[in-house]
């Protein structure tokens, strides 16, 4: 049986992954959708795509496995503040037209969510798992919530939600290229020391969810996130580490030091045991990964420039997390 991918969000760092690794795949082959090829807030543009994409490959074949795979998200905590009602419609009301596509032509839809579900109150405490208690304390949260409320309603038998943490990598979304930066440039970068997170390459989920979309693991919810937990200002000195910078460059401050109107969860660490008990392969820990993706990013060149520390530079904030690619 040969695989075949639908994926949204392609101009996001997430889906830019899954179709480059679907490449090196053996009966596996995908096509990707940007923002402006399918509007997930436009009902009958949905469903036409997906059922137009349905219907030429079951002509090819009755042996392809259809997969949708969702990562096209509002994933800025901050733009969800500001216009809650948008990030709704591409957060929530998108993926409830997807799965009803999805059940109508008999595909899976593989939904990808984040730990901002949660409330975040546990601070450096255990690590969330699939069953334990939701409660968004944001806008954002409460958007991904709703596209995981519904898909799983609308597709029960097909659908299934994939919580990552801390994706960095594809594109550069989020607070990575801010921490990368203060190997480029003299001024230092200030990192939370309070907020625990699972950092994910986009590249380790990408290939997770091809194994998941591959597999016979019931549908359901999941948590797949690099295993152990590290905090921004540890992630953003191991970066310089791994770059042979100087990892004091990163400057560890509170939350609540840095400009921002989102509210995020203290923790974002996410427990893989749900992962691991269908049968699934773990994520390396989040320190390997970060070793490979900083190799990756010096391989593919030009190479990052390390400038000698200006100790009187004045500490700029790193840009903000998001929770999914």
């Amino acid at each position: 049986m040969s695989l075949a991918l639908l994926v949204t969000g392609a101009g996001g760092g997430l889906a830019r992954s899954v179709l480059d690794l679907v490449r090196s795949e053996r009966n596996a082959f995908a096509r990707g959708l940007s923002r402006a090829e399918l509007d997930l807030q436009d009902p009958f543009g949905v469903q036409d795509v997906v059922r137009l994409w349905a219907r030429i490959l079951q002509q090819d074949s009755p042996d392809h496995r259809l997969v949708v795979v969702n990562t096209a998200a509002c994933s800025s905590p901050e733009q969800a503040e500001a216009d809650e009602e948008r990030a709704y419609g591409v957060n929530a009301a998108g993926p409830a037209l997807l799965a009803q596509a999805c059940a109508s032509v008999g595909a899976r839809l593989i939904h990808v969510s984040c730990a901002d579900v949660f409330s975040g109150d546990r601070g450096d405490g255990p690590a969330y798992d699939v069953d334990d208690e939701v409660g968004p304390r944001s806008a954002y949260g409460r958007t991904k919530l709703g596209g995981e409320l519904a898909v799983r309603e609308l597709h029960p038998d097909g659908g299934y939600v994939v919580r990552t943490s801390w994706l960095y990598g594809g594109n550069g979304e989020g607070m990575v290229p801010g921490l990368i930066g203060s190997a480029e440039h003299v001024a230092a970068s200030r990192a939370p020391d309070d907020q625990w997170g699972s950092p994910t390459w986009t590249r380790d989920l990408a290939a997770a969810l091809i194994e998941l979309a591959r597999s016979s693991a019931p549908a359901g919810t999941y948590h797949c996130a690099s295993s152990g937990r590290a905090s921004w200002f540890e992630l953003g000195r191991s970066m310089l580490d791994d770059l042979g910078a100087d990892p004091t460059r990163i400057v560890a401050v509170r939350s609540d030091e840095l400009p921002s109107y989102a509210l995020r969860p203290a923790s974002a660490v996410l427990s893989s045991r749900s992962w691991e008990q269908a049968g699934l392969a773990p994520l390396r820990p989040w320190r390997e990964g970060v070793s490979a993706y900083v190799a990756a990013l010096v391989a593919a060149g030009p190479a990052v420039r390390v400038l000698p520390a200006d100790p009187t530079a004045t500490p700029s904030a790193a840009p903000a997390s998001t929770s999914d690619g």
